[in-house]
């Protein structure tokens, strides 16, 4: 497919501050039957380690302070439960887990009152046992106490259900937030990338939908919406579409999408925001469908790898075209977009970007019982450069190479995950078609292996106590993640020796080649591509 760029009259668009991607799929469209979603957190600002904070027993009378995720800030405190449940990561020991994305939607019903996005994550985490119970111990919450961060999509999944709520405050008009749920059935699969999805709600259907009482009466008294309930949509009411929402978050989704069904051609033109700059904004083009039955039954492994999606072999390829330069880089310096001349132009911004913190794939099995089940597929910075490392979700210590503290943004660590890999991966992106393959031959190699040994890991713990289970498994995921750390660190080295100075050296068998008298061979001195030089040519020959 032809590499596409599109280019539009300098126009005002959002784009997501915190871009993430998550997806979701149902039980019966697994591989295995377990439930699955996927989650990126992809910020500039952010540093990656692995959160936890252990089941524990409050007194009467205790309160929890709630600060906002993304700053730090204090925002209140809200009285603690008696009980709170082992949280690791983003999934929680009876195998709840939540992901996120931002859309912010209409700027005017944003707050900074009451208690954010992120904190509603791991407060219900700690409280929570089922996708239900998490949706209502949200919504009350942003209810009694407000809701501090602009619009979001949470996915929501246990190893029975998985859910998609959509929710957005009430700025300064009311305290608390509109919102709408939908679970998403058994056998489909769905996405999320900073973009509002969810458009029509089935009143009648309240097994599999939720919403609050006033999504459509607040839409109609701020003059979002005119009409009758049941032709309301919550995305245009309240995340109308502009160019970003489209070329930069729904591509993604359209991207996911067409790996599972040989019918998403047809909304490219939507998905890249083409119908909507040719209309002029008017028209966006036919919408995909909020999930689909993929064509196949999915892995989790399948979804680590739609993690590392580049949008290749598609016209939105960032690997491709003069802007990745002559070794394909999908580094791009800047916003997602430049301006020249007046014209407003975009860089594409796939699954898998550099500014990724950490990532994880969550599997649910709730078939291999509460303390074996839960199993998150963790990873640091790029991941089109990382690793996913099986974290069991019953754990009890984080393993230090994760550990929150072990060095931040600004503070290098040696024993740090998120710094190793980010050392890899930024080497990578000077000469990326070349160094890529090699970075792939370990990504495999690794992920064989663990995922080799799940059924190890169930059989091994199949008879143990709760306590010897969580102990052991706490071993084996802490063990993994330190070597496989180890590993990347050595794979950084063999990276640097073989590249330095935009050279590749000579090698067989991973060995580099000495010559009969133990002295280094010389470099293989690998010119630019030849459509690189073409355009080097081109550019001289119009001097």
């Amino acid at each position: 497919m032809k590499k596409i760029y599109l280019i539009l009259a300098l126009c005002s668009a959002w784009v997501a501050g915190m871009a993430c991607t998550n997806f979701l799929v149902g039980k019966n469209a697994s591989v295995d039957g377990s439930t699955m979603i996927s989650y990126a957190a992809d910020s500039y600002a952010l540093y990656g380690f692995l959160h936890h904070s252990p089941a524990t027993d409050y007194p009467a009378g205790a309160v929890r302070e709630v600060k906002d995720w993304d700053t730090g800030k204090p925002l209140c405190t809200i009285p603690q439960v008696p009980h709170t449940y082992n949280v690791v990561g983003n999934m929680n020991e009876h195998q709840l887990a939540i992901g996120e994305t931002t859309w912010g939607g209409r700027p005017e019903l944003e707050s900074s009152e009451g208690i954010d996005y992120g904190s509603l994550i791991y407060i219900a985490l700690e409280r929570c046992k089922t996708a239900r119970e998490a949706i209502k111990c949200m919504t009350d919450l942003v209810a009694e106490y407000g809701y501090a961060s602009s619009g979001e999509t949470f996915s929501i999944a246990d190893p029975n259900e998985v859910w998609l709520i959509e929710l957005i405050g009430k700025g300064k008009v009311e305290k608390g937030a509109v919102w709408v749920a939908t679970r998403v059935p058994d056998d489909c699969i769905a996405a999320h990338a900073n973009q509002a999805r969810i458009t029509t709600i089935n009143f009648k259907d309240k097994e599999n939908w939720m919403w609050s009482k006033d999504v459509v009466s607040f839409a109609r008294k701020q003059g979002y919406f005119k009409g009758k309930d049941k032709d309301f949509n919550f995305q245009e009411a309240y995340a109308p579409y502009d160019f970003s929402g489209l070329y930069v978050c729904e591509a993604r989704v359209w991207s996911f999408f067409r790996k599972f069904s040989d019918d998403m051609d047809r909304y490219f033109d939507f998905a890249s925001g083409k119908t909507f700059v040719e209309t002029g904004g008017k028209y966006a083009g036919e919408r995909m469908p909020l999930y689909i039955k993929p064509n196949h039954k999915v892995s989790a492994q399948e979804l680590k790898d739609c993690m590392r999606d580049q949008y290749e072999g598609t016209p939105l390829d960032i690997t491709q075209g003069p802007d990745a330069g002559p070794w394909n880089s999908k580094l791009r310096y800047g916003s997602l977009g430049f301006q020249y001349d007046s014209v407003q132009y975009w860089f594409e911004r796939p699954i898998a970007t550099q500014q990724t913190a950490w990532s994880f794939v969550a599997q649910m099995r709730g078939y291999e019982g509460a303390h074996a089940g839960g199993i998150l597929w963790f990873g640091v910075d790029d991941a089109a450069t990382s690793l996913y490392v099986p974290i069991y979700s019953t754990i009890t210590a984080v393993p230090e190479c994760f550990q929150e503290g072990n060095g931040d943004l600004y503070t290098y660590s040696p024993t740090s995950a998120w710094w190793t890999y980010n050392i890899v991966a930024n080497w990578a992106y000077s000469k990326y078609s070349a160094m890529l393959p090699d970075i792939q031959k370990v990504q495999s190699a690794w992920e064989d292996k663990f995922n080799a040994q799940v059924e190890v890991v169930d059989e091994a713990v199949a008879e143990m106590s709760p306590a010897d289970k969580a102990a052991w498994l706490t071993k084996y995921s802490c063990t993994q993640a330190q070597e496989s750390t180890a590993a990347w660190k050595e794979l950084g080295i063999y990276l640097f020796v073989k590249y330095l100075d935009g050279q590749q050296r000579k090698e067989k068998d991973g060995q580099f080649l000495r010559n009969p008298y133990g002295e280094p061979e010389g470099p293989n001195r690998k010119p630019y591509p030849t459509e690189f030089l073409r355009a080097i040519h081109e550019h001289i020959a119009h001097e």
